[in-house]
C-alpha cells in the first residue's frame, strides 16, 4: 500500500519465541485504539513544515539575503499546505532582537523574498527563521532555523569560544536495566554546540573499568554495557593531555524495560529486541508501535519471556524518513522509545548541466537542469537556483537542503550538525553514523500522554491564508461588556471596500484573510451613534516568537581567509560603486519653468461622470445636523426627506421607493449612512432617471451617493483627529525584488563598470516541464573563478531533491 495516501496501516508480525494467548487487548483492538487517538490529533493539531533555500552561507552589511520559502504539510510532505503567509525574520544571536521580518505570500506551497541588510547592521552571528502562525502552537524547536554570518567590511577579529565539553549518554530504549545487556550511545559538544571527538571508560564502585568508548563521528559513538545489580557507575573522558574528567553516567534502574533495534543488517526488515525486568513477572504483554510524522505504519504484538523477546519487522513499506517506534507494556504505556531512520532513496534525481565546462567573463551561461524520480520517471517540480562565485563564496561542507531538511532534521529536537552527510551515497559509513544519531538526538513532535488523553484542546493559533487584522475596542479606556458593531473601511492603490464587523462581548475582533501588497490603510469607527465619541481602538503589533538563546553565538560558517577578504573587498567595491550610480542620478538640474494645462483627475470611487445635484458640506453645515439625511433636507431639488437623525427616510421625487445608496463607491445599506459622522462627509451627489441607470436596477430610484473624506486618497489623515475614530496602517505581504542579473553585448559596449557579485544569479521561482526539464540562462561576471550551482527541488507530491555543479570562468 503506498505510503503516499491519507491511509492508516497496521501490519500482522509473525513473534518469535511467544505465544500470544490470553492478552487483555486482541490485535484489532489495539490497533484500532492506537490508529483513532494518532488521527484523531493529527486532525486537531497536523503540522506544517517551512523550509528556506539562501542564495548563499554568509553575507556582508549593505548585501540583500535572497530565499525561496517552501510550506508542506508535515506527515505526507504534500505542498499544498493549508497556510498562505509563511513569516521569515532575522534573530541576532547575541542580542535575541528581531532585525528584519517578512511576510511571504505562499502560492502552492511556495513562495520568495528578499531581506536588505542595512550599512548600520551590526556584525555578527544571525540565525534566519521561516515559520506559518499555525507553527507557533508547537514549540519553536521546528521552526526553520539557519545560522548565518553578517562580516563587516573588514575581517571580523575571531570568536572566543569557552572550554568545556558536554558529554551526555543514552541508554537504547531510554532506560539503564540491572542485569540486562544493552547498548549506550553518547554524543559530546563543545560550547559552540559542534560535536567533539573524545574518549573515555566507565568505573564501577570499586574503581574497576568496566566498558570504554571513543567516539566515531561528531563526537557520536555507542558501546556495549551490561550493568550489574546492586552496582553504581561513574564515566570519565580523557583529554588528548592526559586529563580526566568526570562526566553524569545514567542512574541504574532496578526494573524496566530495554529495547535494541537492528535497523542495519538487513534492507528489507528491522530486527527489535525487547528485554523486560518486572518483580513477580515472568511473562509480558507487550505492544510496539511504529509510526512516522504521526501516521501509524504497524502494530506489532507478543510478549516478553525471561528470554526477551525477538520480532523482525518488515520495512518496505515504510516511507523514507524517521520513523518512531514506542513499546507499549500491558497497561498500554509507553515505557521504551527508539527513532529509526528509513533510507529507500526515494528522493528526487537532480541533474545540473552547463552547456559548456569553461567560459569566459560577462559570457552567457545556458544552464539545464532535469528532474526525475528514483526510477527515472520525468517529474514537474518547483525549483530554486543559486549560482554563486566560488572565490568569494564557500559553500559550507554538508549543508543543510531540503532533502536533508524535509526527511531528517526538521523531526528532531536541536541542531543537526552537517545534515547533509546522512544522504551522501558515496559515504559507507554514513548509515551507522546515522543510527548513532537517531539514538543521541531529541525528538518532541508530541508526547504520548498528550496523544492518549480524552479530548485533545483546541488549538490556539489560526491557519492563516492571508493577513489579520485584529484588535480590542474600549470605551472611556475600560473592557466594553457588550457587542460592538463597526464599520471598517480599507484602502490602497489596488484596493478600496467597506465592510462591517462585530466585536465580541469583550470587544476583541478580527478580520481575517486580507490579501494585499505591502500596506492597508484602515479606518475603523463604531457603527452606533450613541457612545461612538467615548471609544478607542486598540491594534497591537505584530508579536513575532521570542528567540530563545541556547548556545554562545559563535561563527557559524567556515570560510577560508583569503576567499573571505576577496569577499569584503569585492563587495565594498560593488557597494561603493552602487552608491555612487546613485549619487550621478541625484545631480540638481538648473530651474526651469513647465507650463501646462492642470488635468483634474477622476475620482476612482464615482462610476459616474456628473451627478444631477452635488453638495459640498461644509463644518458649519455638519455642526446644525445630526445625519446625512438631516444636510440633504430642503437643500437639493426633488430630494424629500421625512422625518430626522437614524429614522429618517428619503426619497427621490416620482419614485415609490428609497433611494440606492452609495458609500464612497460602495452600494451599502441606509444605517451606514445614517450612523456615519456627519464631520466625515465630504460631498454628496444624487443621481435621477438616466444618470443612475449606470446602477442598473438597483438605481430605478435613483442613488444618493456619499463621499467622505477618508475615502479620498488624498485626505491628509493627520490634519483631523476625530473622536471614535481610529485611522491608521496594516502591513501586507511583503513584495519580493527582481533579482538585478546584467545583460551584456558580445561587441563589448556594455560599458566598463567592474562586476564582481559574489551572487551571480538567483532564480527562486523555475518550474521543470512534462519532461522534467528547465533551462536557464544568465551572464558571468568579471571574475576568473569557478562557479558553484546549488539546486534545490520539491514536487507537489512531496518529494524533495537536491542538484550541484560547477564550471570555470576564465
Amino acid at each position: 500500500m503506498p505510503w503516499n495516501k491519507l491511509t492508516l496501516k497496521s501490519l500482522c508480525i509473525p513473534v518469535i519465541l511467544l505465544c500470544i494467548a490470553g492478552f487483555k487487548w486482541t490485535e484489532e483492538d489495539f490497533t484500532q485504539f492506537i490508529s483513532n487517538k494518532l488521527q484523531l490529533y493529527r486532525h486537531v493539531l497536523p503540522n506544517e513544515k517551512a523550509y528556506l533555500h539562501l542564495d548563499k552561507p554568509y553575507y556582508v552589511k549593505g548585501d540583500t539575503i535572497w530565499f525561496k520559502g517552501y510550506l508542506a504539510e508535515g506527515s505526507l510532505h504534500l505542498a499544498d499546505s493549508a497556510s498562505n503567509l509563511m513569516y521569515v525574520d532575522l534573530i541576532e544571536q547575541r542580542t535575541g532582537r528581531n532585525v528584519a521580518l517578512r511576510r511571504v505570500r505562499m502560492d502552492g506551497g511556495t513562495g520568495h523574498g528578499d531581506i536588505v541588510l542595512a550599512d548600520s547592521i551590526p556584525a555578527g552571528s544571525y540565525t534566519i527563521r521561516g515559520y506559518t502562525n499555525w507553527m507557533r502552537n508547537f514549540s519553536e524547536d521546528f521552526f526553520f532555523q539557519k545560522d548565518i554570518y553578517i562580516f563587516d567590511h573588514e575581517e571580523n577579529k575571531a570568536v572566543t569560544v569557552p572550554e568545556g565539553i558536554d558529554v551526555q549518554f543514552f541508554p537504547e530504549g531510554g532506560q539503564l536495566v540491572a542485569g540486562i545487556n544493552t547498548r549506550v550511545a553518547f554524543k559530546a559538544l563543545n560550547p559552540a554546540g559542534m560535536g567533539h571527538d573524545v574518549g573515555g571508560f566507565v568505573l564501577n564502585q570499586d574503581k574497576d573499568t568496566v566498558a570504554s568508548f571513543k567516539s566515531e563521528h561528531l563526537g557520536m559513538g555507542r558501546f556495549q554495557f551490561e550493568p550489574k545489580t546492586g552496582q553504581s557507575y561513574s564515566a570519565f573522558i580523557k583529554e588528548k593531555d592526559g586529563k580526566v574528567t568526570p562526566v553524569k553516567f545514567p542512574a541504574l534502574q532496578d526494573a524496566g524495560f530495554t529495547m535494541i533495534v537492528d535497523n542495519l543488517s538487513n534492507k528489507s526488515k528491522m530486527r527489535v529486541i525487547a528485554y523486560a525486568r518486572i518483580p513477580g513477572k515472568t511473562e509480558i504483554p507487550v505492544h510496539i508501535v511504529g509510526q512516522s510524522r504521526g501516521i501509524v505504519a504497524f502494530v506489532a504484538k507478543g510478549k516478553i519471556s525471561t528470554r526477551g523477546l525477538m520480532m523482525n519487522l518488515p520495512t518496505t513499506d515504510l516511507p523514507d524518513g524517521i520513523t518512531h517506534l514506542t513499546l507499549f507494556d500491558s497497561e498500554n504505556k509507553p515505557v521504551c522509545e527508539r527513532l529509526v531512520f528509513i533510507d529507500h532513496s526515494h528522493k528526487l534525481r537532480v541533474k545540473v548541466s552547463a552547456s559548456k565546462t569553461a567560459f569566459k567573463p560577462r559570457e552567457k551561461s545556458e544552464v539545464e537542469v532535469t528532474v526525475t524520480d528514483s526510477s527515472g520517471r520525468p517529474v514537474e517540480a518547483s525549483l530554486s537556483m543559486s549560482v554563486t562565485d566560488a572565490g568569494q563564496i564557500v559553500q559550507q561542507t554538508y549543508d543543510q537542503n531540503i532533502v536533508s531538511y524535509l526527511l531528517l532534521s526538521s523531526d528532531l529536537k536541536g541542531f543537526v550538525e552537517k545534515p547533509a552527510y546522512y544522504f551522501d551515497e558515496s559515504k559507507s559509513e554514513r548509515k551507522i553514523h546515522l543510527d548513532y544519531l537517531m539514538m543521541t538526538q531529541g525528538w518532541s513532535r508530541f508526547r504520548w500522554q498528550d496523544v492518549m488523553q480524552d479530548s485533545i484542546p483546541a488549538p490556539k493559533r489560526y491557519i492563516e491564508q492571508g493577513v489579520t487584522l485584529a484588535g480590542e475596542v474600549k470605551r472611556n479606556n475600560r473592557k466594553v461588556t457588550e457587542k460592538v458593531m463597526l464599520s471598517v473601511y480599507l484602502s490602497n492603490d489596488s484596493l478600496s471596500t467597506f465592510m462591517t464587523s462585530e466585536t465580541n462581548d469583550a470587544g476583541q475582533f478580527a478580520i481575517y484573510n486580507l490579501v494585499f501588497p505591502d500596506s492597508l490603510k484602515i479606518r475603523l469607527q463604531g457603527m452606533n451613534k450613541k457612545g461612538n465619541q467615548n471609544l478607542s481602538f486598540i491594534i497591537p503589533p505584530f508579536d513575532a516568537p521570542k528567540a530563545t538563546l541556547v548556545r554562545v553565538p559563535y561563527n557559524p560558517v567556515t570560510v577560508d581567509s583569503q576567499k573571505l577578504a576577496d569577499y569584503l573587498k569585492r563587495a565594498e567595491q560593488d557597494q561603493e560603486i552602487a552608491r555612487k550610480i546613485r549619487e550621478s542620478r541625484e545631480r540638481l538640474l538648473q530651474e526651469v519653468t513647465i507650463k501646462a494645462k492642470k488635468e483634474v483627475p477622476r475620482d476612482s470611487r464615482k462610476l459616474y461622470n456628473s451627478a444631477d445635484a452635488s453638495l459640498k458640506i461644509t463644518p458649519q453645515m455638519a455642526s446644525g445636523n445630526m445625519s446625512v439625511l438631516d444636510m440633504l433636507a430642503g437643500r437639493v431639488a426633488g430630494v424629500q426627506v421625512s422625518g430626522s437623525g437614524m429614522n429618517a427616510s428619503v426619497y427621490i421625487r416620482g419614485n415609490r421607493g428609497e433611494p440606492l445608496f452609495v458609500l464612497d463607491g460602495m452600494p451599502v445599506d441606509k444605517a451606514m449612512i445614517t450612523s456615519l459622522n456627519v464631520f466625515d462627509v465630504e460631498s454628496i451627489d444624487v443621481l435621477k432617471g438616466a444618470s443612475a441607470a449606470i446602477y442598473g436596477s438597483r438605481g430605478g430610484n435613483g442613488v444618493i451617493s456619499v463621499l467622505t473624506k477618508r475615502g479620498n486618497e488624498n485626505y491628509d489623515y493627520s490634519q483631523e483627529i476625530v473622536p471614535g475614530v481610529l485611522v491608521s496602517k496594516i502591513a501586507g505581504f511583503n513584495v519580493p525584488r527582481d533579482f538585478y542579473a546584467p545583460a551584456y553585448v558580445a561587441d563589448g559596449s556594455q560599458g566598463t563598470i567592474p562586476d564582481y557579485r559574489s551572487t551571480i544569479f538567483w532564480a527562486p521561482m523555475l518550474k521543470t516541464d512534462k519532461n522534467g526539464k528547465a533551462k536557464i540562462q544568465y551572464f558571468n561576471s568579471d571574475a576568473t573563478t569557478t562557479v558553484d550551482i546549488q539546486v534545490e527541488v520539491f514536487s507537489p507530491s512531496g518529494v524533495p531533491g537536491y542538484g550541484k555543479s560547477s564550471y570555470s570562468v576564465n
